[in-house]
Order: C-alpha cells, then sequence, then structure tokens
C-alpha cells in the first residue's frame, strides 16, 4: 500500500536528534540509555540517590566516537558499581546496538530512501494539473529529513539533478517530434506541467536545499531546478518557437490569448534577455519592456489601435 507506515518500510518517521542525530526517546536522555529494563534501578541511578547502588556518578559516562556512544565494560562497571552498574552497562549496550540499527548506510539510502523519493518525482512531475497524486507528502518530507540527516544530500541532490534532466531531455525529444500547429500548444503544456511540479518538488526538498545546497553550494534549489528546464527545453527550442509566436500574434486568435500570455511570461521568467528577439511581443505582456512613448510617434500608436480593433470586428467582436 502506497502510504504505509514508514517504520515498516525504512524508519522515515521524524524523531527527536541531538546533534549527532541520535534518536532519543521522550523518557530523557538517561532513561533512554538504561531502557524500561532498568526500572526502579535505574531511577536512583539517574538521581544519585542514598538509595542508591554506588557512590559514583548519576549515570555511567560514556565517551563518543564519530557520534556513536561506546559501550561501556561490564567489567569495569562491577569494580565501579556493583551488580546494579553492571546491569546499566547491559542496557547500554542494547542502545548502542539501536542507536546502530537507525544509521542509513548508503546501501539503504539507494535500496530503500531513494527509490521511494524517484517514485514521488516522477509522479510529480508527470501530473496534469487538477489529478490526484497518491503519494504521502509527509512521509516524503520526513525521508528528506531523514536522508540529510545520515549526510546524504550530496548524493540526493545529484540524484535529483539527474533524474529531473532525463525527465527533460525526453520532453524536449517529444517536442522535436510535434507538428508546427500543435508546437506552441504542446510547449505551453510542458512548460506549465513542469513549473506545476517545482510548487511541490522545492519544498519537499526543503532540508536539503537549507543545510546543503544554500550552504555549501551557496545556490538555491529552484533557480537551479529552473536553470534545467531553460537549459535542456527551452533554449534548444526558443528559435524555432519563437517565428511561431510571432506568426501567431499576426494573425490574431490563432492560438488563445492566455496561451501566449503564459510562454511570453514564461521565457522572460527563464532568459529575460530573450526579449531583445521581439520587443514588440514581450511588451504586451511584460510591462516596462519599451521605452516610454514620445510625442512624435503618437500616431503611429493610433495607427496600430485601429489595425487592431479592425481585425477585431473581423473576427466578431463589436466595438
Amino acid at each position: 500500500m502506497e502510504e504505509e507506515s514508514m517504520e515498516e518500510e525504512g524508519g522515515c518517521e521524524p524523531m527527536m536528534d541531538d546533534q549527532n542525530h541520535n534518536n532519543w526517546g521522550p523518557g530523557g536522555y538517561g532513561r533512554h540509555l538504561l531502557g524500561p529494563a532498568a526500572g526502579p534501578l535505574g531511577d536512583r541511578l539517574l538521581r544519585g540517590s542514598p538509595g542508591g547502588l554506588g557512590p559514583g556518578p548519576a549515570a555511567p559516562q560514556l565517551p563518543e566516537a564519530n557520534g556513536v556512544m561506546r559501550s561501556c565494560d561490564p567489567a569495569g562497571a562491577a569494580g565501579k558499581g556493583g551488580a546494579g552498574a553492571i546491569a546499566a552497562a547491559i542496557n547500554i549496550n542494547a542502545s548502542t546496538s539501536k542507536f546502530l540499527m537507525n544509521v542509513i548506510t548508503i546501501e539503504d539510502y539507494k535500496s530503500t530512501y531513494w527509490p521511494k523519493l524517484d517514485s514521488a518525482i516522477d509522479q510529480l512531475l508527470t501530473q496534469s494539473p487538477g489529478d490526484y497524486i497518491p503519494i504521502s507528502y509527509e512521509q516524503i518530507y520526513s525521508c528528506v529529513y531523514k536522508c540529510v540527516c545520515q549526510q546524504h544530500s550530496e548524493q540526493m541532490y545529484s540524484d535529483l539533478i539527474k533524474k529531473i534532466t532525463n525527465h527533460l531531455e525526453r520532453v524536449s525529444k517529444e517536442l522535436q517530434a510535434s507538428p508546427p500547429d500543435l508546437y506552441i500548444e504542446r510547449f505551453n503544456i510542458a512548460l506549465g506541467q513542469y513549473m506545476g511540479a517545482l510548487q511541490s518538488i522545492v519544498p519537499l526538498f526543503i532540508y536539503m536545499n537549507k543545510f546543503y545546497i544554500e550552504t555549501k553550494l551557496n545556490r538555491d534549489l529552484k533557480d537551479d531546478l529552473i536553470k534545467l528546464f531553460t537549459d535542456h527545453v527551452a533554449e534548444k527550442h526558443i528559435y524555432n518557437l519563437m517565428p511561431l509566436l510571432l506568426e501567431a500574434q499576426s494573425t490574431p486568435f490563432q492560438i488563445t490569448p492566455s496561451t501566449m500570455a503564459n510562454i511570453v511570461k514564461g521565457l522572460y521568467t527563464l532568459r529575460p534577455e530573450w526579449v531583445q528577439m521581439a520587443p514588440a511581443l514581450f511588451s504586451k505582456f511584460i510591462p516596462n519592456i519599451l521605452p516610454p512613448a514620445v510625442e512624435s510617434e503618437l500616431q503611429e500608436y493610433a495607427a496600430q489601435d485601429q489595425k487592431l480593433q479592425r481585425e477585431l470586428m473581423q473576427n466578431g467582436f463589436a466595438r
């Protein structure tokens, strides 16, 4: 089942971490180390109460190595605190094993975590507007969070870029095979579908963006993904697309005004310098593209307006 518990599928549930990303339970630091089996004995050890079994510290002090607690020596514990300390040491060893079980290896990431992300990204990139996507956003968000905590950000970023690049290359090939009468509409669909997908993909990877892309790469995930569409789709098709847009502009209602507006605004977002290819076209949808009007050109503006009015009347629009 798609939304089955992440605890069963790989333990992607959110958890409380320390700086080493160890999972601390609600019982607190010392109680988690001793475990429930310590019972009242563990409580006395934690409190250091007169009823405790030894005059030593409240709980055994465990040095850390690479963020993983080292187990203490039962024999040494026996010399310091007797049977109670041995029981505590055994429970500490059990807790340490749990810590090790929570570590996500690169093999775990490749076999369990990335496949879940890969499937979700596929659905987001190919969905149509209004489609219901049967994925758990909370589950995917939690997977990303755990992978970032376990130092897999670099691999995850690389996999994400490769995944989306391959998708966009397929989109580009499909556009190349489109006939001229469908070219503009299909480009509009591809652009809208991709920009819509980014509205979900970028928030899902917010932890990777904040703690890896922004911090180590000094970039932003949304900017990187927009650049992918520019490089792999728009830039390859702009010289075929622009003549068709200019032709459609000169033939009113060859394509819908909303389609023309979406494409022109999208191209401007991707690369503003493309305005220079058709300033008059972009100026109809992007404010302040052309220089301010001057008095000497007022007659030309009036002639353009009259021409537009005639074209509207010819297509059934009354004055």
